[in-house]
């Protein structure tokens, strides 16, 4: 993987108050691997192949709609690597086909492993297994979270990004907060949106990072994947006022809680605000298909 040869563009929100609200584009950095997923494998994907494995394999982990699956799809395709995805859920063994994120990824030549709720949790011993039936492989974490991840990261962070007194971005298995958080400026506060009721989230991220300069914040409405009416108005709204489209499971809870926050004034006035926009774009087409079902408002895209 190389450094894109793209200058990633920070745009405003435009608000009518003392306080500027921007927002860093990481989405465009490719079209499929976008977002924080391109950086978080950035360092994993480099360090397996300086070793020249003969047949190099990528191994990871993701459920139905995971953005993480599919980006790990497409670089298998765009470096000839091949991949296999274990997801969650037997249910899914017989009609996979139907879900937009996997038959994309399957499309990208990943094959698939699908394997009980009880097995995928314990993932430990799953990927034991999976040592010792794929020795060259690399496997790599699920969402991509581990300290090569972390590393990756810091090239969201530029000569442009010093200038903000808060740096935000929606949170799932902590490596994008961790990155965020460890190269961060001194003086600069990063706030994590949390997609996911995970209570032990502030540990890894801590333990990753290594500083205590970030706030976790409860975005999640209750449940990881959940998507409200609410949140639903809100994305269409903020691509109907700002022509920018955000995803229903990260970008879009943590601008809605952001914009919340402002107007509650949680913020000291004259604040300089920077949010990532982490990509995950990919996983509309699902939401939308769950939509339908439920006769529910559809996500513009």
């Amino acid at each position: 993987m190389k450094i894109p040869a793209i200058s990633i563009p920070i745009v405003e929100i435009p608000l009518e108050k003392n306080i500027r609200l921007f927002l860093k584009r990481e989405d465009l950095i490719h079209p499929q691997i976008s977002g924080n997923k391109y950086w978080k494998l950035f360092y994993n994907i480099n360090s397996y192949l300086e070793q020249n494995p003969a047949d190099p394999f990528l191994i990871t982990f993701g459920g139905a709609f995971s953005n993480h699956i599919a980006a790990v799809a497409a670089l298998g395709k765009e470096g000839h690597l091949k991949t296999v995805g274990i997801i969650r859920g037997e249910e899914l063994q017989d009609k996979w086909q139907e879900n937009p994120t996997l038959k994309l990824a399957q499309e990208n030549g990943m094959d698939f492993r699908f394997v009980t709720r009880e097995m995928y949790r314990d993932k430990e011993t799953l990927t034991q297994i999976l040592e010792k039936e794929f020795p060259q492989a690399l496997i790599i974490p699920e969402g991509g979270t581990n300290e090569r991840a972390v590393q990756g990261i810091k090239y969201m962070l530029t000569e442009e990004t010093k200038s903000f007194d808060y740096l935000c971005t929606a949170v799932g298995t902590g490596g994008t907060i961790a990155g965020i958080s460890k190269y961060a400026g001194k003086k600069q506060q990063v706030l994590g949106f949390k997609a996911v009721d995970d209570q032990s989230l502030y540990n890894k991220v801590s333990e990753l990072s290594t500083r205590n300069n970030f706030q976790l914040i409860e975005a999640h409405d209750g449940k990881y994947g959940k998507i409200t009416d609410e949140n639903i108005r809100f994305i269409n709204d903020f691509k109907q006022k700002f022509g920018i489209q955000l995803d229903p499971v990260y970008t879009g809870k943590m601008m809605k809680k952001l914009f919340e926050m402002i107007e509650k004034k949680e913020f000291p006035e004259e604040s300089r605000i920077l949010a990532f926009h982490t990509g995950g774009l990919q996983g509309i087409f699902g939401a939308n298909e769950l939509l339908k079902k439920q006769n529910r408002e559809l996500i513009r895209f």
